[in-house]
């Protein structure tokens, strides 16, 4: 259970979605499956958001807003214990006042009992509410449309409805606790890059640079990367996701390192182009500064009732005007938030969401990639830049690495 968020918010954020199903049955899937060797096992973001828990393959919560007992309209349900799994898996819980007090339910149950709830509570409301995403018609049926489907060939009458917005839609505006997480994950990664900084020098390795950013995110507590971090140099650098990080920065090199320690379950997202040698040649700080100026007018019109289409268009101006437009591939950033990549639906900008912006100019030819990218939170007038302590102009970075290698 993620204690970063506290139970009070897990239990409002259900209720809300309870409210907003009006009427319509709906269950939430955390996904099935076993602790890897490599890695971990991870849920749904959904079935997270909404409980915060992290450690029970085959969970689910349970919607049945119209059930005459208040206690069991939302109903957490966890796969039996079996204590022949535990022993390699991990010890588990019985159903009891402690586990409810600890999940914040008032009803928690095992996985077994949901044929039952489902057919009473179909036949008594005869609409179920798809909460997943939708699938494109290439992947597999969601989990919760395809149990629908059983249901809807068994009894009579019922109707299936698209709810998919609803989590989305409140994932993507964050609570100032959240906001909380997401700050002390940047925290974490411009330790990192602190680190990094402290290691450069003409030829080093990328492995070194990668090992050192891990350390630094590591002694700020983040028990995991947001994502599998880029330390691009030279000609890797103009490779979008490249992550091999196994190749020697070349003495004259920029490098792209793009990464994000997750802190309490939220991510961080950052990036920096910096020079191997510690100083930018002059073609290389003038494509930076290009980028730089790319990047704050795209960050300008970060506001509410904006769309990230506009902060594109604005960062696409002014490197098109310098005349690298095609050496810009990608559009201008994303949600973030439990994911690295959160649910980024075209919808206007609202206070409270955090997006990354992140414009960039690779050009392969000569072995340049260039990305600044930085988290900003919409505020009520405008916009905030949460990682505005990482040094960014071409004048802080050449002054930080050189404080960092004394």
């Amino acid at each position: 259970m993620d204690s970063a968020i506290k139970l009070s918010e897990y239990q409002g954020r259900r209720k809300k979605i309870l409210s907003k199903l009006k009427g319509a049955v709906g269950i939430v899937f955390a996904g099935d499956g076993s602790p890897p060797l490599l890695g971990e096992w991870l849920p749904d973001m959904n079935f997270k958001y909404l409980t915060g828990i992290d450690d029970e393959p085959g969970a689910m919560v349970f919607f049945d807003p119209s059930n005459p007992d208040a206690r069991k309209r939302i109903i957490l349900l966890l796969k039996p214990v079996n204590p022949e799994i535990d022993v390699w898996d991990g010890y588990r819980d019985l159903v009891s006042e402690k586990l409810r007090n600890e999940t914040g339910f008032d009803t928690v149950m095992r996985t077994y009992a949901l044929p039952r709830l489902m057919t009473e509570a179909a036949q008594r409301t005869k609409r179920l509410a798809c909460l997943h995403p939708l699938a494109a018609y290439s992947q597999p049926v969601t989990s919760d449309l395809e149990l629908f489907r059983k249901v809807t060939a068994r009894i009579p009458g019922c109707s299936i409805e698209d709810q998919s917005d609803l989590i989305t839609s409140m994932r993507l505006v964050k609570s100032p606790a959240e906001v909380k997480q997401i700050k002390k994950a940047i925290a974490a990664t411009a330790h990192g890059i602190e680190c990094v900084m402290s290691k450069l020098g003409d030829d080093v390795p990328e492995r070194d640079l990668h090992n050192a950013l891990i350390g630094g995110f590591a002694s700020m507590g983040s028990m995991r990367n947001a994502f599998n971090p880029i330390i691009g140099s030279g000609h890797n650098g103009t490779v979008l996701h490249y992550k091999a990080n196994n190749c020697i920065a070349n003495k004259g090199d920029v490098f792209v390192l793009d990464s994000g320690a997750d802190i309490g379950g939220y991510a961080s997202d950052i990036t920096r182009t910096l020079p191997v040698s510690g100083k930018f040649t002059k073609e290389q700080a003038a494509l930076y500064n290009i980028v730089l100026k790319a990047q704050k007018a795209a960050i300008k019109a970060v506001k509410p009732g904006a769309t990230m289409a506009q902060a594109d268009a604005a960062s696409r101006k002014v490197i098109q005007d310098a005349g690298y437009g095609d050496y810009y591939p990608h559009s201008i950033g994303h949600h973030m938030g439990l994911e690295t990549h959160d649910p980024s639906p075209m919808v206007p900008l609202k206070e409270g969401m955090v997006v990354t912006i992140e414009p960039g100019i690779y050009i392969p030819d000569k072995n340049i990639g260039i990305r600044i990218e930085d988290d900003i939170l919409v505020t009520k007038t405008g916009s905030r830049n949460l990682s505005s302590m990482i040094p960014k102009t071409i004048d802080e970075i050449e002054t930080a690495i050189r404080a960092a290698r004394k």
